[in-house]
């Protein structure tokens, strides 16, 4: 068989330069689309909207719009109202709302799309800090992200069955020792009850073992508080 080189020659300098001028194009026009300004008016803001009250959460228009395909009006104005804080001013936007199907709960029901009882994370925040119980003893810490980040837990794996999201539910909680005295069955119910649902020493470390990794005492509060304070006032000198 005779090969012609010339030809191969020719035919493989058009297939390089076809090759390289299609890629000079896919990537002209992967700049050009990167290049596109944000269109608030078709997708809504692009930052996203932050609420504190009732609790830390977070909102982005453009994962709605831009990435699930929504338009502003399959939620304006008759699940939220358009202006700003008007679904504060109802009052009644918490979680409870949700499950009835009001606001996030409208889609948020586990069929459209992920139930608001699960996947906290998507919108709420963990805090930073540790919190740091003061009753029925005097003190205990937790902290979030040893459990979240580490752990790799979910919130919902201990909210809201084992501990309630809201502040203070533990010290407000009936703490009651039993009617008998016996104050270890006391720390045992307490346990069990709460940290124990883990911490097992078979998910986790017993709560009879390690006892100082949580219970801090009053020195370690104190010193705490007085880490905390610190820090507050050389942000303050920082500020000025």
């Amino acid at each position: 068989m005779i090969t012609n080189k010339a030809s191969t020659g020719s035919l493989s300098t058009l297939t390089t330069l076809f090759s390289a001028s299609f890629v000079a194009a896919l990537l002209s026009a992967n700049i050009g689309m990167a290049a596109e300004p944000y269109d608030a008016d078709k997708y809504g803001p692009q930052e996203p909207i932050i609420w504190t009250t009732p609790t830390k959460a977070i909102f982005s228009h453009s994962t709605h719009t831009m990435d699930a395909g929504l338009s502003c009006d399959n939620c304006h104005d008759d699940i939220f109202p358009m202006e700003k804080g008007g679904t504060a001013k109802n009052g009644d936007f918490t979680m409870k709302s949700f499950k009835e199907g009001k606001y996030c709960g409208t889609c948020h029901d586990g069929s459209t799309a992920f139930d608001s009882s699960t996947q906290c994370g998507s919108c709420h925040f963990a805090p930073d800090a540790p919190i740091v119980f003061t009753s029925p003893v005097k003190a205990v810490a937790f902290d979030h992200s040893i459990h979240v980040e580490k752990g790799k837990l979910a919130c919902e794996a201990c909210h809201k069955e084992v501990f309630v999201m809201k502040k203070g539910s533990i010290e407000g909680a009936d703490q009651s020792a039993p009617a008998d005295g016996d104050k270890r069955k006391y720390l045992e119910q307490i346990h069990n009850r709460y940290c124990g649902t883990c911490h097992d020493s078979s998910q986790a470390f017993g709560y009879l073992t390690r006892c100082t990794v949580c219970h801090i005492g009053v020195k370690g509060y104190d010193a705490m508080q007085s880490d905390s304070l610190k820090k507050d006032s050389d942000t303050g000198k920082k500020k000025h």
